[in-house]
């Protein structure tokens, strides 16, 4: 079972090797310009005295989240500054303040955070929490992402059908994720069943509705023997 946290959640967090030794300190989150996806992070040296350290944190590098620590292997998965050019860190990002769109030109609102759902088969970025466009939806919603995200120059893109399921509070946003994910992976369009087809489709097109006597008959002006 997946745990969600914001992505914000994890500054200041400590970076633990697997063998218990305390390395760095998260300083802040980077993110992929050209995804909008998590790169990596920023780190601070150890110690009440300690700076902003050369070394970042690549996302891949992460082994693991802990509720109280970031985990990886060694030290040695720590990379140069360099190896996150190109990226953004923090709120002057590509992702936080951007605008999410749907597909169709909906504009949802603006990107306060993104969620992480983390779990034993590792951490998977799927939702944004965002600022509402419209003045009378709650203060916070959060959009599910799909397993691809795309972006358009300042704008990051979700499917149409992500409006369904976006919701007020992290409860039970993690099966609308799972919801939303398997819709797109059926191919559904919205206002569908995940697998089947739209509801409002007749009866004989309809997967789980069996077609009645009168939908195998002739027409009656194509019956024999009767007048026509």
């Amino acid at each position: 079972m997946s745990v969600l946290l914001r992505a914000a959640e994890l500054v200041k967090r400590p970076v633990v090797t697997l063998a218990g030794e305390d390395v760095a300190q998260i300083k802040d989150v980077v993110y992929a310009s050209a995804s909008g996806e998590l790169a990596g992070f920023t780190l601070n040296g150890r110690g009440m005295f300690a700076g902003p350290m050369r070394k970042t944190l690549p996302w891949a590098a992460v082994h693991g989240l802990g509720p109280d620590a970031v985990m990886i292997k060694d030290e040695s998965v720590l990379a140069a500054r360099k190896a996150l050019d190109g990226e953004r860190e923090g709120a002057g990002g590509s992702v936080l303040g951007s605008r999410v769109l749907t597909d169709g030109g909906r504009d949802l609102g603006r990107v306060t955070d993104l969620i992480l759902a983390v779990g034993e088969g590792g951490t998977d970025a799927v939702g944004y929490e965002i600022e509402p466009s419209d003045e009378l939806a709650p203060r916070r919603q959060f959009v599910p992402l799909p397993d691809t995200l795309a972006v358009s120059g300042e704008a990051l893109l979700v499917p149409d059908a992500a409006t369904e399921f976006i919701r007020d509070d992290l409860a039970g946003f993690g099966a609308a994720v799972d919801e939303f994910r398997e819709r797109l992976r059926a191919g559904a369009p919205p206002g569908s069943t995940v697998t089947g087809a739209p509801i409002d489709a007749p009866a004989d097109v309809r997967p789980d509705v069996a077609p009645g006597p009168e939908a195998t008959q002739p027409a009656a002006a194509e019956r024999p023997g009767e007048p026509r």
